[in-house]
């Protein structure tokens, strides 16, 4: 297994971390427990050592799951992380009563990577306002977090600010090869670097979305080496990087597990070659796309309140990837019925402003359909 030092922290751990958020579900939607705690033992066997929970996965189940899955290991033998969950915050008090609450769900004395929760700027502004960061420093001064950080979710100059706040012990980005310059992006990754702060990765698979790609997409993968998965192509341009530390990946099937042990037990970084064939597939799914909607919003606020910009990034990403499951999901939890395309008025207002010079009402409709026809099964 493929390991990385934390050399600010005297720390090694497995490159690839288990995400503990997409446990399969057993038919009442629960987490099928006797699978992934299978799926736990066959990743602590090949050597993974990380393990990422908090409090909402699974309803508030992954926790006390995966707490009662390392109670058969040594409290040595691998590293838990878990997030306090700062949306629950409105005074300092509350940092100590939430973090005894996860301690007694994952019955442990410590918490080796303890992180804020998907931070943006108002959010961590408003954690530096309350004292929750102080508080946080006295959990590990008394040695009940070992290392502290934050999770991340904004753009890079609200990165710039946080990373810069105090020397954390570490920080949590998504990047991805589709996502290089979105949120804190490779210019955060080489921030953090220069800071000598180590990185943690999240959605190096954006979600499953490069998991599973359209045949004509992943032609450069195949030219090369077709018994490789297109997942194992997006973790290794990840694991390519420098300074990350950690790649966590979210199996839900014992199939991920094998795929992704496959890949870092024999881990070999991306040559010239290969990080021109991931160029390629990024073109290839960029130029899927259904219209060049930049979501510069010019046409927002909608008289009819459908959110156009919100509509397009769904139909835009369908486009690309063509993920029948995702998309219904993202659209189902993402897109309110009040905001969709339907409710269109067919005003023309978006259009008079919109700088793309995009057909708006006639893609809406166009967008509307194609999700109708995606819930249809």
């Amino acid at each position: 297994m493929e390991t990385r030092i934390f050399e600010n922290l005297g720390v090694k751990s497995s490159l690839l971390g288990f995400g503990c958020m997409r446990f399969p579900l057993d038919k009442n939607g629960k987490i099928d427990e006797p699978l992934a705690e299978k799926m736990m033992d066959r990743a602590m066997a090949a050597g993974v050592t990380y393990y990422d929970t908090a409090v909402p996965y699974h309803d508030g189940n992954s926790e006390p799951f995966v707490g009662r899955v390392l109670e058969k290991y040594p409290r040595e033998s691998y590293l838990l992380a878990t997030k306090l969950p700062c949306w629950n915050i409105e005074d300092k008090s509350d940092v100590r009563k939430l973090f005894d609450t996860q301690m007694k769900k994952l019955n442990k004395d410590y918490i080796d990577f303890y992180l804020l929760h998907s931070m943006d700027l108002q959010k961590f502004r408003k954690m530096v306002k309350l004292g929750v960061i102080d508080e946080c420093e006295k959990l590990k001064a008394e040695g009940k977090i070992r290392f502290f950080g934050f999770s991340f979710h904004d753009n890079y100059e609200a990165f710039e600010e946080m990373i810069t706040y105090k020397k954390w012990d570490f920080c949590q980005l998504q990047i991805n090869y589709m996502d290089q310059n979105d949120q804190a992006g490779l210019k955060g990754l080489k921030l953090a670097e220069s800071l000598g702060i180590p990185v943690i990765v999240m959605e190096p698979v954006k979600g499953g979305q490069l998991a599973v790609l359209p045949e004509d997409v992943k032609t450069p993968f195949e030219k090369i080496d077709s018994t490789k998965t297109p997942s194992s192509w997006a973790l290794r341009w990840v694991a390519s990087q420098p300074n990350v530390k950690v790649i966590l990946s979210g199996m839900s099937d014992p199939a991920h597990v094998e795929d992704n042990l496959n890949t870092f037990t024999n881990f070999k970084p991306l040559s010239k070659e290969e990080f021109a064939a991931v160029d390629e597939v990024m073109k290839n799914l960029k130029a899927r796309v259904k219209n060049g909607c930049t979501a510069c919003r010019y046409c927002m606020p909608c008289p009819a309140g459908v959110d156009i910009p919100g509509n397009f990034a769904h139909w835009n990403s369908y486009g690309m990837y063509e993920n029948r499951q995702t998309a219904i999901r993202s659209w189902k939890n993402g897109m309110p019925e009040e905001k969709q395309a339907k409710n269109c008025i067919g005003c023309g207002k978006c259009e008079s402003v919109c700088p793309q010079h995009i057909s708006i009402r006639d893609d809406l409709k166009k967008v509307q359909a194609t999700f109708d026809e995606l819930m249809k099964g």
